[in-house]
């Protein structure tokens, strides 16, 4: 096989088992897998810790309360992630967790007295957008199919899946999401950020949209360089208009949008104010692996 085409080295670990990942195994009866029952989040490892660790766990908490799924205990599951981390010796990788209601038989209503299954792993990271990042990604729009609480990080993505498929056949790397009235919301896995007038929009947090880690450290910066920001959606009607557009994840960053539906946005070039956000999120990654800010010692939150 040729090296392009290895198989990302990648450890598992279920329930605080470590395995290799091809060896994983979920059980039949599991909710996650019958059901969609579960929650999930992904990580970016740098140098051997998790970028933007506590917000990432916060949210996963958020997510665990709000389909009341019980019984997980954070402090555990992180020092289960680094247990990986180490064993398999990772520094630029990406983790993954997904934590299900447990397995039962096979009953809409909450099982009682069930364990949650807690499965992550952590495989190597080697970056596929730098080429996007310099020369800009395409992006194709979709009515916005999705459920009305698209802020929990639920597994359950099939309108997703499908929205993506579509870009991917018309040549798109990502999806813009739009509602019924032309709202534009987010992207199928990542927020969304657009330049009208030389202002900074992204859509406001609600039940429309994934909080982003990302999208909020981003915001955290745009005001420390005094980037005049809304947090407010545009409409797709104004897509013509709008100057810059660029979406924001965990392992993408900041990923410039050139076109949406084959036509430019602005020049057709990635923006100077997203050039400078980007250049202020990967200084903010660069301090924090000197030890300047968002500090951790790998021992949890």
């Amino acid at each position: 096989m040729a090296e392009s085409q290895k198989t990302p080295f990648a450890l598992a670990n279920i329930n605080g088992e470590i395995c290799p990942l091809s060896e994983a195994k979920v059980p039949a009866l599991d909710r996650g897998f019958l059901f969609g029952d579960a929650v999930y989040e992904v990580m970016w490892v740098d140098q051997g810790r998790m970028w933007l660790e506590e917000e990432h766990f916060i949210r996963l908490e958020r997510s665990l309360k709000l389909i009341r799924i019980e019984g997980v205990d954070i402090p555990t599951l992180t020092a289960r992630v680094y247990e990986t981390i180490n064993a398999g010796n990772f520094k630029n990788a990406i983790v993954y967790i997904q934590i299900t209601r447990g397995s039962a038989p096979r009953s809409h209503a909450f099982p009682k007295n069930v364990k949650p299954f807690e499965f992550l792993f952590v495989q190597e990271f080697n970056d596929p957008y730098s080429e996007m990042r310099e020369k800009g990604i395409h992006l194709l729009s979709r009515p916005d199919i999705r459920w009305d609480h698209c802020d929990i990080k639920s597994t359950n993505l099939l309108a997703n899946v499908l929205a993506i498929q579509d870009s991917k056949e018309a040549g798109c790397h990502e999806v813009l999401f739009y509602l019924k009235d032309g709202t534009i919301t987010e992207s199928a896995h990542s927020s969304l950020f657009g330049v009208l007038d030389g202002v900074l929009y992204t859509s406001p947090c609600s039940d429309l949209i994934l909080p982003g880690i990302t999208r909020n450290h981003i915001l955290n910066l745009t005001t420390k360089a005094e980037i005049p920001t809304r947090e407010k959606s545009l409409h797709i009607e104004l897509l013509g208009q709008v100057s810059e557009l660029f979406i924001s994840g965990t392992t993408s960053g900041v990923l410039p949008v050139v076109t949406v539906d084959n036509k430019p946005i602005g020049d057709g070039k990635p923006g100077p104010i997203t050039r400078k956000i980007e250049k202020a999120y990967w200084d903010s990654v660069k301090a924090w692996n000197h030890g300047t800010s968002h500090k951790q010692d790998g021992s949890g939150i």
